[in-house]
């Protein structure tokens, strides 16, 4: 039997399942290799880390309203179409810069990165919403099936992510920044084509047309882990879209080459815990309450202990500090994306999902802007003191969540 003849015998389900993770593989893969594309090629321009942070800034706040709109867009239009309409404007965002050099203004370039931040949670929001939708109701433990399908979605695109990271760092070494952009352009826009062809028309859309209204959600367990999810991610992005990269650089010498692939190794390291992260958190007893509190306690004293260290001199300690809280970070978000879409309405999942990962933006906004400023006026050591807090306030807000058995 041939590999095409063994997808056909699959059930529906796990192949329209297949077909939304090898979309959102294929959009992060570009994602990822344009964020280290824009950071080093506009560093080498002779930006400032925090006029490269408000490179972002668009990319970020945009993810923020396509979040709070695009879980009610997918309830009434269908997930396949703003999966569809994200890999589109991703590819406009791509076009964008294409134009020569002298001709990427600040202005420009953030208004391309605001259509690529729409494009991103636009994606994320459908893949994510999708899962619940496909993942067998009839399962005899549902809830462990939900947990796995959402751990390989969410660890296999952050894999895909550093590898775009890493992707993006050779393809500016080889073949210079349009070149990088025309090669991810022309992919994406076979896989775009692909996902009109095969993707269900009807997937993820309600039988009753939900009000703007909707949006907001009524449930606390909801609104406590979104509030929660906002400080878990500004504590990452607060040291390291900007601040890890440039410090690197500018510190200790590192090239492009070298500082991607860190970020690569980082975020794949990340991915790939994502998707054992059932297999770990199963050792942890108590309730949903006590599990993410101690997760994200455990989370804090990482950066806490490296905002203390001689980052200047010695590089070793560092970098073996953040690899250490990326395994325990990814264990702290795969368990969170578990539980928004355990705690999700059935009906109109979207909703839920968009409003808590608009949370989720909102907290990228957050770290990004520090990242650049704090940096800047003071340095990365205030970065990760800033990263401890941010994730003892995740864990304070945590303890609002209901006590359901585990």
């Amino acid at each position: 039997m041939t590999t095409l003849e063994r997808l056909r015998a699959l059930p529906f389900e796990i192949r329209q399942y297949l077909l939304v993770t090898g979309n959102y593989w294929a959009f992060t893969l570009t994602d990822g290799a344009l964020r280290m594309l824009v950071v080093l090629h506009f560093h080498q321009l002779g930006y400032s880390p925090l006029e490269i942070a408000l490179l972002f800034l668009f990319y970020e706040a945009f993810g923020v309203v396509t979040n709070f709109v695009g879980g009610w867009l997918g309830a009434r239009l269908g997930l396949n179409r703003t999966m569809n309409l994200g890999l589109g404007l991703q590819l406009v965002a791509l076009g964008m810069l294409l134009v020569p050099t002298s001709a990427l203004t600040v202005p420009w370039v953030m208004a391309a990165q605001a259509l690529s931040g729409v494009a991103k949670d636009l994606n994320k929001m459908s893949a994510k919403s999708a899962v619940k939708v496909l993942v067998p109701k009839d399962s005899t433990n549902a809830q462990g099936a939900l947990y796995r399908w959402v751990a390989i979605l969410t660890g296999s695109k952050n894999a895909l992510k550093g590898a775009g990271f890493f992707a993006g760092g050779l393809l500016l070494t080889l073949i210079g920044f349009q070149g990088a952009i025309l090669a991810m352009w022309l992919m994406l826009a076979v896989v775009l084509g692909l996902s009109l062809w095969r993707l269900r028309a009807d997937l993820g859309r309600t039988k009753a047309k939900p009000k703007f209204g909707e949006i907001f959600s009524t449930s606390r367990a909801v609104n406590v882990l979104a509030a929660a999810r906002l400080c878990l991610f500004a504590s990452r992005d607060i040291w390291f879209v900007v601040a890890l990269p440039v410090f690197l650089y500018d510190q200790h010498g590192w090239n492009f080459w070298s500082v991607g692939i860190l970020m690569a190794v980082w975020v794949i390291g990340y991915g790939g815990v994502q998707t054992q992260a059932p297999r770990i958190t199963r050792y942890l007893h108590g309730d949903t309450r006590s599990i993410t509190v101690i997760l994200a306690v455990a989370l804090a004293l990482l950066p806490a202990l490296l905002a203390f260290t001689p980052l200047a001199t010695t590089v070793t300690w560092l970098v073996t500090g953040l690899l250490a809280f990326g395994v325990l970070f990814a264990i702290n978000s795969s368990w969170h994306s578990y539980l928004i879409v355990r705690f999700a309405r059935a009906e109109g999942v979207s909703m839920d999902v968009g409003f808590y990962y608009m949370a989720n933006a909102m907290g990228r906004l957050i770290g990004t802007i520090l990242s650049g400023w704090v940096y800047q006026a003071y340095g990365l050591a205030p970065c990760l003191a800033l990263s401890a807090a941010l994730v003892a306030a995740s864990a304070v807000m945590a303890m609002g969540l209901p006590r359901q058995t585990q």
